[in-house]
């Protein structure tokens, strides 16, 4: 009997989102600051964790498998546990002598089954809800992703640093017990949907979808493929997907790593518990509220008439990593305020990105080239961050933001070369 078919959203689209952004932060964020502690230099760290991005970069090419092989409720629970898991041998590894081989295998899978979470999780709320109620959890579920990144990158990292103080600085120890909570998190996470997710019929193993075979899929995928590479401008707008964000995929992984390392290395020197409130709290806060007004911009005027402010916004603010660099400043207000207008400046200019990508995917599959598009977005961070560590530690932090500053021009550059409708993203008058 489906007894819970009229459950309450509110009991579980809000959980499910958040399950959705912490594995996502723990692969992207946390392990850079697990590993610091851990005593990998920056060019390892940066060239570990940019690998994980490849989950996230492929992803289009599994998604419709996850249609026809059981549902996307199974598939959500599935791979909750699978997560859980991960983090549970993230923490059993770290005490070990083979800690990094380890916690990367175990890395590798909780970034495989997030990025599989992401499919079947976006897919259920489609199936899960009326369009109507699609419409009105748009932004609560955008809520709590923003809210898993607070969690993910502030409140975890500074209990970590917390308890290395009860624990006596003792490092792994303190990072084991973060990662068993987790796990335990991410456990009654998996009992909670597994009781509260509802089961819309056309999710059922029965449902039409599933006629599809692999070689329906294999064809469409070939459809899809050769006619996203036949669309207009599609050299400039894969160049644009792939560079508009190059500055920022140096930039993301070595910034934290420069406001956590020692003062005599270059870096900041910030504690677990400071760096958690200055980028898990303040950060996000800046990067959220420039989203929201770049949506409203760009919603009211068109992304024409804003892409160069966008563009400059981008940009222009990761100069404060410059001033950081030779400042070094010790005020942690200072800090904060150098971090929130750099992030305020990214969720601002990172809106002109992804209203591309949708005016991308305009036309025949138009859901499919988007996935197409997103996977050029993963690729546009990993690549840069497989050797930003190694190009910082060469030239050390200073030259390193400076670099980073020259190849914003690559940004103007391709920003330069789209076409787009001047009535794209406009609000209609009436």
């Amino acid at each position: 009997m489906n007894f819970n078919i009229k459950t309450s959203p509110w009991s579980w689209v809000p959980t499910l989102y958040f399950a959705e952004g912490i594995p996502y932060v723990a692969v992207m964020t946390i392990a850079l600051v697990l590993y610091k502690q851990l005593g990998l230099s920056n060019t390892e760290i940066t060239y570990y964790t940019s690998w994980l991005y490849l989950p996230w970069v492929i992803k289009p090419l599994w998604s419709p498998f996850v249609d026809i092989i059981r549902t996307k409720r199974w598939w959500i629970i599935a791979m909750q546990l699978l997560i859980g898991a991960a983090f549970g041998g993230v923490a059993f590894t770290i005490p070990t002598s083979f800690w990094l081989q380890g916690t990367l295998c175990f890395f590798w899978l909780m970034a495989f089954a997030s990025a599989t979470h992401d499919i079947a999780a976006d897919g259920f709320y489609m199936l899960g809800l009326s369009e109507h109620d699609q419409s009105w959890f748009v932004g609560i579920r955008s809520t709590f992703y923003r809210l898993a990144m607070i969690v993910g990158q502030g409140v975890l990292i500074m209990i970590a640093g917390n308890l290395q103080v009860i624990f006596r600085n003792d490092i792994p120890y303190s990072w084991s017990l973060l990662f068993y909570g987790c796990c335990g998190m991410f456990l009654a996470i998996w009992l909670w949907h597994s009781y509260i997710l509802p089961r819309p019929e056309d999710a059922t193993a029965g449902g039409s979808q599933h006629l599809r075979t692999v070689e329906d899929i294999k064809h469409e995928l070939v459809e899809v493929i050769k006619n996203f590479f036949k669309k207009e401008q599609v050299l400039v707008g894969i160049l644009f997907m792939l560079l508009y964000r190059m500055p920022e995929g140096l930039l993301v992984k070595v910034s934290t790593l420069f406001l956590i390392d020692n003062p005599g290395s270059g870096g900041l020197g910030l504690s677990p518990q400071e760096l958690g409130f200055v980028q898990g709290t303040v950060g996000v806060i800046g990067l959220t509220l420039g989203g929201i007004l770049g949506g409203m911009a760009a919603g009211r005027d068109g992304l024409k008439r804003w892409l160069w402010p966008m563009v400059c916004a981008i940009t222009l603010p990761d100069i404060v990593y410059v001033f950081m660099a030779y400042a070094l400043p010790h005020s942690l207000l200072l800090i904060n305020v150098c971090i929130f207008i750099e992030q305020f400046g990214y969720g601002f200019g990172f809106t002109a990105y992804m209203l591309y990508l949708i005016y991308y995917s305009q036309g025949e599959y138009k859901t499919s080239h988007y996935a197409l598009c997103t996977a050029f977005m993963a690729l546009s961070m990993m690549i840069p961050g497989l050797f930003a560590g190694a190009l910082q530690e060469l030239v050390g932090y200073r030259m390193f933001f400076i670099i980073v500053m020259a190849f914003c021009s690559v940004t103007f550059i391709t920003s330069a070369l789209l076409k787009i409708d001047p009535k794209f993203g406009k609000k209609e008058e009436k």
